[in-house]
């Protein structure tokens, strides 16, 4: 029985298994492993701070996504269908684990972050 997200424990627990799927998929997997060459010992507690921040407003995550997201998109272009796979994993992975106002706001969280990086991205000149 799903339930919502409730606790430190359950945004692990969603962050683990949407990072799972990201690994695995055909589309993402590279920009992780060969663009970004992620550490995932360090990378995954960042993004633990990062969702319940964004879900219970803990103020324990201290980074700036969008600069990340610029210093990526200066190696590989961060396109639309990148994005739009990464808001179908992630939603797909809150369906499959939890229902509830923090579930949908999780939701809506993502797809505000994609869409204001890929709005920010747009406006950055290409040289």
């Amino acid at each position: 029985m799903k339930k919502d997200i409730t606790s430190s424990e359950d945004v692990q627990w969603m962050v683990n298994r949407f990072y799972d799927k990201v690994k695995e998929d055909k589309l993402l997997a590279f920009i992780f492993t060969d663009v970004m060459k992620v550490n995932w010992q360090k990378y995954l507690p960042v993004m633990y701070a990062f969702w319940e921040n964004a879900l219970f407003y803990t103020g324990g995550y201290e980074g700036n996504a969008l600069k990340k997201h610029i210093c990526i998109n200066m190696h590989i272009p961060l396109q639309k269908k990148y994005f739009k796979r990464w808001l179908l994993l992630f939603n797909k992975t809150v369906d499959e684990y939890f229902v509830g106002e923090k579930a949908t706001l999780a939701k809506q969280r993502a797809y505000s972050i994609a869409t204001i990086i890929q709005i920010k991205l747009k406006e950055i000149p290409v040289k």
